[in-house]
């Protein structure tokens, strides 16, 4: 039974990658920069997802996200897998900003994009 089960899956899984294969999505591309490995991930229409880079298999550095339009949604850090820094969501006329440091929030707040706020993203 087990077997069974076994066999169904994997059969599945090669039939969802066969379709996904068909349907045109662009696969992630992973390149080498010096020490790290920057990924950049796509929608189904080739605009980017999401890019930003691994060190040691773990996310690392900078990392954001785009919405279907390729308008920035998110700007994080990470330093060996931990979340770490300022963070940056748009939504709309609005901006969270979330600091943290050695993976826990330290501070939320809600900003508007008409403020006059210099934001530094390096």
């Amino acid at each position: 039974m087990k077997t069974i089960k076994n066999t169904m899956i994997v059969a599945l899984m090669m039939i969802g990658g066969a379709a996904i294969a068909q349907s045109g999505i662009k696969k992630p591309v992973f390149e080498k920069q010096g020490d790290l490995i920057k990924g950049t991930y796509y929608y189904e229409d080739g605009n980017i997802r999401q890019e930003g880079t691994y060190k040691n298999g773990e996310l690392h550095g900078k990392w954001i996200s785009y919405d279907e339009n390729g308008e920035k949604t998110a700007s994080a850090k990470y330093n060996s897998g931990e979340k770490v820094g300022t963070w940056l969501f748009w939504e709309g006329d609005k901006i969270k900003q979330v600091e943290y440091r050695s993976n826990q929030i330290v501070s939320v707040d809600d900003l508007s994009s008409e403020s006059k706020l210099a934001i530094n993203e390096d």
